[in-house]
């Protein structure tokens, strides 16, 4: 569980000194147009600080943590994000600056979002596996369930 805590705690961080970075290089590069660097704050506090957030809740209620498919949720994820958000700002930062950028840039975005996708289907296989241990094996049979219903008690 702490590595969800702290992962949420450096993506707090991260999102507030990016949002910070925005403002001021915006302003220092008398800058008004739209950037990647907007969305680079709002992605860090959002995926990164609420989902671990999220991720902590979960975990605390149905021992997520400690498993190897959590291991792979945890690193898939976290590198998606790192991923996504450095394209952010090599974007933003060039848009600013009135760079072209290159080609490569929204490409590997693209690897981080699959990273990002991938961390989330593993997250959502564990949580099924979790929800079903602690419901049972899964739906009763229908015979099970007209004996229950017939049943006085």
């Amino acid at each position: 569980m702490r590595k969800s805590y702290y992962a949420a705690h450096v993506y707090m961080i991260l999102g507030v000194v990016s949002g910070l970075y925005y403002r001021e290089f915006t302003k220092a590069n008398d800058f008004t147009g739209d950037t990647q660097l907007a969305l680079m704050h709002t992605h860090l506090l959002s995926l990164g600080m609420m989902g671990f957030l999220i991720v902590l809740a979960l975990d605390k209620q149905f021992a997520l943590s400690g498993t190897k498919l959590f291991t792979y949720f945890f690193w898939f994820y976290n590198v998606g994000i790192t991923i996504t958000v450095a394209m952010m700002f090599v974007h933003g930062t060039e848009t600013v600056l009135g760079d072209h950028v290159p080609e490569a840039v929204p490409l590997t975005a693209g690897l981080g979002h699959i990273l990002l996708t991938v961390g989330l289907i593993l997250l959502f296989v564990l949580l099924g596996k979790r929800l079903n241990e602690s419901t049972g094996a899964g739906p009763a049979e229908p015979e099970q369930e007209k004996e229950t219903a017939k049943s006085p008690v």
